[in-house]
């Protein structure tokens, strides 16, 4: 009886990896909550610098301070938690989501508003990359890449619905209302993952093939592992793969390719495509669908087989992009193309963060660290577009310039191909 006992909580992760299970559910709605913080601040700067006196720049830190914060956040807490039991952390980063969205929703001034931007921000790239290793050990291997695309379905969702939910709730009950509102999703989520995700999700476990973390003991035949084995020092050991430096470069690239050419879009609309500046806001939900859609449909296809489509996916960006520079003065182009370029822009993110950390077997520093290049490569890509701009190059110009920095992200996915494919 006591071998039957043993053999049923052995199969018991079988079983919940074997459809889609409610975790993933509530994984996603933490990365909902996360991604509507990041966004919906954009709706609300002039009310919130109205509100405490501060000038437009001033404002625009609550934007890029919660950027820097990420960048330091996804590395530093990840570090930190190393050695910790991966879904107690989940619920200590959302709970860390919750308190800073309430800071500032009460925030009293300015200082206390940032303050708690900041403190949201920490938990971002964490909760992606230690969040992206539960939610692949939570499905069958074959479904790794579509499990993640799942928990970035709702950082996806909250493009499209972040900026114009700020602007309504805003409007309507005042810029407080909409952190408010973003705690409460907090709140929901933590309760959610705190309840639904299992206790053994992103560890060791001898009958599910759960990936082992390097250096780490063998699991025992009565369970998980209590704690990820190894701590901060093999998870540092995982660096040595030219794989994981190669696929934190491609997807440097990649973020940077996109977002190039999408931090100046507006203009493009605006001063090439003919379009009004109300037009805008409908014109980036269009790009905001695809980039749900380019999510989902990347996860079955990295599943399928990832290297292939990750090098598919960065070439239609890059040749999305090029041609959307070429025909941006027409407007019927641009909204196909802008969702088009949402959809080849995010097709390779389920499966960049699945190759990460396999060939990082395991290791949250490397998911987190994905996550990190994804700020930087945002970060490249709006500075290399805006020197275009101030050459006199033109609003199409970061169009162009996003496709060179795709085509230099493909180049660096076929090299790590080959690479991989050779070492086999």
């Amino acid at each position: 009886m006591g071998d039957d006992n043993s053999t049923l909580a052995l199969q018991e992760p079988d079983r919940a990896r074997s459809r889609m299970p409610s975790g993933l559910v509530a994984l996603a709605l933490g990365g909902f909550g996360i991604g509507l913080t990041e966004f919906l601040i954009a709706g609300l700067l002039p009310q919130v610098a109205s509100s405490f006196a501060v000038s437009e720049a001033a404002a625009g830190w609550l934007i890029s301070g919660y950027a820097l914060s990420v960048a330091v956040g996804a590395i530093a807490l990840t570090a930190a938690t190393a050695r910790l039991p991966r879904k107690p952390v989940l619920v200590g980063l959302v709970a860390l989501f919750v308190l800073g969205n309430l800071l500032s929703a009460i925030a009293p001034n300015y200082p206390v508003m940032l303050l708690g931007r900041i403190v949201a921000a920490l938990c971002h790239g964490s909760f992606f990359g230690i969040g992206s290793l539960v939610a692949r050990s939570l499905v069958a291997p074959q479904k790794k890449s579509q499990a993640v695309a799942v928990m970035f379905a709702g950082l996806t969702v909250a493009n499209v619905l972040g900026v114009p939910f700020g602007a309504l709730v805003g409007e309507r009950w005042g810029w407080r209302a909409a952190f408010w509102a973003v705690t409460a999703i907090g709140v929901l989520a933590l309760a959610g993952i705190a309840a639904l995700v299992p206790a053994w999700a992103g560890r060791v476990h001898p009958a599910t093939g759960t990936e082992p973390v390097p250096g780490g003991p063998a699991a025992t035949a009565g369970g998980p592992d209590p704690v990820p084995p190894g701590g901060l020092r093999a998870q540092v050991r995982a660096f040595r793969s030219w794989q994981v430096w190669l696929t934190l470069a491609a997807t440097a690239l990649s973020y940077g390719g996109m977002f190039g050419a999408f931090s100046y879009i507006a203009y493009t609309f605006t001063e090439v495509s003919g379009f009004a500046s109300a037009d805008v806001a409908w014109l980036l939900m269009v790009y905001g669908v695809g980039l749900v859609v380019g999510n989902l449909v990347g996860g079955r296809a990295a599943d399928r087989d990832r290297d292939r489509a990750l090098v598919l996916a960065l070439l239609a960006l890059t040749l999305t992009l090029a041609l959307f520079g070429l025909l941006a003065g027409s407007a019927t182009a641009s909204v196909v193309l802008v969702f088009v370029m949402g959809v080849t822009g995010f097709a390779s993110v389920p499966g960049m963060i699945t190759r990460v950390t396999d060939f990082a077997h395991g290791a949250a520093l490397a998911a987190s660290a994905n996550v990190s290049a994804s700020n930087v490569g945002n970060a490249l890509g709006a500075w290399l577009g805006g020197l275009a701009i101030t050459a006199g190059l033109g609003y199409t110009s970061p169009l162009y310039v996003g496709a060179g920095i795709a085509l230099l992200s493909t180049v660096v996915m076929v090299i790590a191909a080959r690479h991989a494919r050779n070492t086999k």
